[in-house]
């Protein structure tokens, strides 16, 4: 069994992507061209904004959000405590300090009330200026922006959605990745929308700052990329990935809906023995992860072994909190205390999720949990 079958996914529809990777074999250009022109167009219809930019990953594209803003020494950036390291790891790289904000214990996303705690203490302390939010659409289900925004707003910061794990998620009509006064997304493999390899977005309806994304991302380039008038990355998407992003969009909602269909069926079965995922009415989930919790570590760890002696794979996502990583040691003085994700990242754990999970391997799946609890 696989975790996420990418092998089906890509047998499945063989024809029309080896076409478009032939397409660009055969036209040697592999950076830039027709091919980035088409994607960023048809991404930012899908989303429903008006600019986006592609670049190299996701982690980069945190970055160039961070670096159109000008966040530098002195402001605070606030990020959920359970999250993926590089959604943090953006911050000391632009020169600043992360604060980490627990989560919504039935979401797994950012606490509004958890932020507005952390606000004030830094407010309070007067070392920092509260600048941006960063609000990450977790395991597919987007985060609660609308309240998250008001908080913002309330302090003058702006808000950054990382939207990696949410694209094809959505809020009642409005897309995730348009939530943001910048969002971002990656196209990682395993990413609900993903690539054969690496590859990111930032999406934004603000005309300057996409401007200045478009710079940074190509060395700081003014008129072309020879003339330099600012310091910036190499971060550009490949034209091979472009080509391969728009065939996988044109049946992302199909899979979407079968990763819900899968989601409903888990949770029919395990919903009496384990904590099945909560997605809030209105809310719609794309499923990156299909997460559970347990009562405790030893009842989690005694589950995955279980589950490995019958050939299936699970992960936990994630092991630690953002503020017991080693890297951010010199950086946490006056963190605000996040009990609740201490709590997930010991009890949680991710089952097999992709679109075509068959119902008899949930089933198989279902029957060993309920069959050792």
């Amino acid at each position: 069994m696989e975790f996420r079958d990418l092998k089906t996914q890509y047998l499945q529809h063989k024809e029309e992507i080896d076409s478009a990777m032939q397409r660009v074999v055969c036209n040697a250009q592999f950076i830039g061209g027709e091919p980035i022109r088409q994607l960023e167009e048809e991404l930012a219809a899908y989303v429903g904004v008006k600019h986006c930019i592609s670049c190299a990953n996701g982690t980069d594209a945190l970055q160039l959000a961070l670096m159109a803003w000008g966040v530098g020494e002195g402001d605070a950036v606030f990020v959920p405590d359970f999250t993926f390291f590089s959604t943090a790891e953006v911050v000391p790289w632009v020169g600043t300090v992360p604060i980490f904000v627990d989560v919504d214990r039935d979401t797994f996303n950012l606490s509004p009330s958890a932020l507005e705690e952390a606000v004030k203490s830094v407010l309070k302390e007067g070392r920092l200026t509260p600048k941006v939010v960063i609000a990450v659409d977790l395991f597919g289900q987007p985060a609660d922006c609308d309240t998250i925004r008001k908080i913002a707003e309330q302090y003058g910061m702006w808000l950054l959605e990382d939207g990696a794990q949410g694209f094809a998620g959505r809020i009642g009509d409005h897309m995730a990745c348009s939530f943001g006064d910048i969002t971002t997304t990656s196209f990682f493999p395993a990413k609900p929308l993903g690539c054969y390899g690496d590859g990111g977005a930032v999406f934004t309806d603000h005309d300057e700052w996409a401007e200045l994304i478009r710079s940074y991302k190509v060395h700081g380039k003014g008129e072309d990329k020879y003339d330099n008038i600012r310091i910036g990355l190499n971060s550009r998407l490949d034209t091979l990935q472009a080509a391969i992003l728009i065939e996988k969009l044109k049946f992302l909602d199909e899979e979407t809906e079968r990763c819900n269909e899968a989601a409903k069926r888990y949770t029919s079965f395990l919903k009496e023995i384990v904590k099945t995922p909560i997605v809030l009415p209105d809310y719609y989930s794309s499923w990156a992860q299909y997460t559970v919790q347990f009562d405790g570590k030893e009842q989690r760890e005694r589950a995955m072994v279980k589950l490995k002696d019958a050939g299936i794979p699970s992960m936990i996502y994630y092991k630690k909190p953002l503020h017991r990583q080693k890297a951010f040691a010199g950086l946490l003085a006056g963190q605000p205390a996040c009990p609740i994700t201490e709590e997930i990242c010991d009890t949680c754990l991710s089952l097999p999720m992709h679109p075509y999970l068959k119902a008899e391997e949930i089933e198989r799946v279902c029957d060993i949990l309920q069959e050792n609890l």
